[in-house]
């Protein structure tokens, strides 16, 4: 690898005394020039330094720009320093608890759900405790070396509203509008209205390219190309051993 040795470029601190930098084989060494994009298995032409990082501002309007991309609609200043804001959708799933004693993961829970909307004019009112599934205004797709995180925005927070509890990670590949899993954990009501700032969507960088995408047909992926709220079909791995 022509590289200069990082312990030298970058301060002999990052690897340990012994160590020969890039031309070092040790774990330590390749740990940290994995982390660093400066392993053997570095390809492609981006620099090595703009592997596995988070997307600015900058980078993401390229991505939007060459189409790699796609963020439909994208409100005027929504582009935030390192994410993209996110709306909430009319459409809301709410769970109905008189249709069953319990959830059973290996059984089809649709007829537990049941959907509605949020006027124009309206909130919803989502109660202490209560859970719901809502989704992004957006249709949202990735190209096949980034990957998206989900994260609830700071001020919402502070009121008690979460909006994901594990579905914040994003596939390669992914096409669809991203399900939201709202929560109350506070002491009072909060209001959702329909086309509020629901959330903010981060980019990451792959080491390469993914093998197989989000949708192809070798991974039989659950959830491609939703449009509403979407339950969980966590059954279909109980019946075809899907993931």
């Amino acid at each position: 690898l022509a590289v200069e040795p990082p312990a030298r470029r970058l301060g002999a601190s990052l690897f340990p005394i012994h160590c020969r930098g890039a031309r070092c084989t040790c774990p330590s060494a390749l740990l940290q020039l994995a982390w660093m994009g400066l392993g053997p298995h570095t390809t492609g032409p981006r620099r090595p330094w703009e592997k596995r990082m988070v997307l600015s501002d900058r980078s993401i309007k390229e991505e939007l720009a060459t189409g790699r991309i796609v963020i439909e609609p994208l409100g005027e200043g929504c582009i935030q320093p390192a994410s993209v804001e996110g709306h909430l959708d009319r459409r809301v799933l709410v769970f109905r608890n008189s249709r069953r004693a319990y959830i059973d993961i290996r059984e089809d829970m649709s007829d537990l759900t049941g959907m509605v909307e949020i006027d124009e004019d309206k909130p919803f009112m989502l109660h202490p405790g209560e859970f719901v599934l809502g989704s992004t205004l957006e249709h949202i797709e990735l190209p096949d070396d980034l990957v998206a995180r989900l994260e609830g925005k700071s001020s919402l927070g502070r009121l008690g509203l979460l909006i994901h509890s594990t579905a914040g990670y994003v596939d390669p590949g992914w096409k669809g509008h991203l399900t939201l899993e709202l929560s109350n954990v506070s002491n009072l009501p909060i209001t959702l209205y329909y086309n509020m700032r629901i959330g903010q969507i981060s980019y990451l960088r792959l080491t390469s390219p993914a093998e197989n995408l989000y949708g192809s047909e070798e991974l039989g992926s659950k959830y491609q190309g939703q449009t509403d709220p979407t339950a969980s079909r966590m059954y279909r791995d109980f019946v075809d051993n899907r993931r």
